[in-house]
């Protein structure tokens, strides 16, 4: 035995010493456009007001019965299908880790398979190496649309546990035909498969998912529909929650750590959705001025491409990113160079949608940056 045997850091598994941890940047002192977040603070009136709850609240207890208040408010706010369950997580990451490590090996005791789009939400394939599990990626079009084909003999082939469908996706703001998304669903449900329906960016999307699963339940029967109160307006708070059957819910939600969600976060959620119109407001101002942060890029010399979106961001092609992206860091604004993510999004930027006023100072430095 050698002495790097006897390091404690060869007991940490290789493929963990392998990975990358998820950088976030420090934006102190930069106008953050990184991270597609609310710019919108409560209200003074309501500050106070929520100040006072979570001042009351026992600090001292664990987390109680109040929870089920929170799954009951979310069911009603989400217009949950008859016959559903909802798990809390902390944030969305959470629940993806959990419905991951949920799912059992392949009867051949190979690792269960992971299948999205691609690209997509990073989590997506970091929990699958995190859990062990083999992550597969199916390329969309150079307009980020779904290859319909290419998803159904991947899904044929691989014959995956878990399916991740973003509804819009992350980073393209993407929102995929309707009927194609259906039927990659059955394909999935027809070999026994789970789908994720991740709609994040749901306040600021045309549709949802959950009207399908209400309209027809048994076709929607594996699917889990998940959300989060991040781009609500709550970032801060982390707190997504999970919608499904109860039988399959009820699974996942056994490995749920018991208190995973803290009455500070759990009494914030709730009067948040108590206060849901000062929110919907805030989520009409921000698609008010997607429109017109979409108009404004189309109109700026020097940008190759912009996408149409469907969530708080929008992804655009310009001739250097690195370039542009260093620029608008030296004038104090952070957007989110995803050029080296995917080979479709090469010379790619992701623009958080912001205020009115976030806008016009990030449109400068970008204009000044190309």
């Amino acid at each position: 035995m050698n002495a790097a045997d006897l390091s404690p850091l060869a007991r940490i598994r290789d493929d963990v010493r392998a990975m990358h941890a998820y950088p976030v940047a420090d934006a102190t002192g930069y106008l953050k456009m990184d991270a597609m977040e609310n710019p919108f603070g409560l209200p003074p009136a309501l500050q106070a007001a929520l100040g006072q709850r979570l001042g009351a609240l026992a600090l001292n207890r664990y987390p109680g019965t109040r929870q089920n208040d929170l799954k009951a408010a979310l069911v009603a706010y989400a217009g949950a299908p008859g016959g559903s369950a909802l798990i809390l997580g902390n944030g969305s990451d959470e629940l993806i880790s959990l419905v991951q490590l949920a799912c059992a090996r392949q009867g051949s005791g190979a690792p269960a398979k992971v299948l999205a789009p691609a690209p997509g939400f990073v989590m997506y394939a970091m929990c699958a190496q995190q859990h062990g599990l083999q992550y597969v990626g199916v390329e969309l079009d150079e307009e980020f649309q779904l290859r319909e084909q290419a998803m159904l003999d991947a899904i044929a082939a691989h014959r995956p546990a878990i399916t991740f469908l973003a509804y819009p996706n992350n980073p393209t703001a993407t929102l995929w035909d309707e009927a194609v998304v259906q039927r990659i669903v059955d394909a999935a449900g027809a070999q026994g498969g789970i789908v994720v329906m991740d709609e994040a960016y749901q306040p600021f999307a045309s549709c949802s998912w959950i009207d399908r699963m209400r309209a027809e339940p048994a076709r929607n029967a594996h699917v889990l529909l998940m959300r989060t109160l991040s781009k609500f307006g709550l970032a801060g708070v982390r707190l997504g929650y999970l919608i499904g059957p109860a039988a399959l819910v009820q699974e996942i939600d056994k490995l749920r750590p018991p208190y995973n969600v803290s009455v500070l976060n759990c009494e914030a959620a709730l009067f948040a959705l108590e206060h849901a119109e000062v929110f919907a407001q805030q989520a009409a101002e921000l698609r008010e001025a997607r429109t017109e942060l979409l108009a404004a890029l189309r109109a700026m010399p020097g940008i190759t491409k912009v996408w149409d979106s469907q969530a708080n961001m929008v992804l655009v092609r310009v001739p250097d990113a690195a370039r542009a992206f260093e620029g608008m860091r030296a004038r104090k604004v952070l957007v989110k160079n995803v050029s080296t993510m995917h080979p479709l999004l090469a010379g790619c930027l992701r623009l958080t949608v912001g205020s009115r006023q976030d806008n016009a100072q990030m449109l400068a430095a970008l204009e000044a940056s190309l």
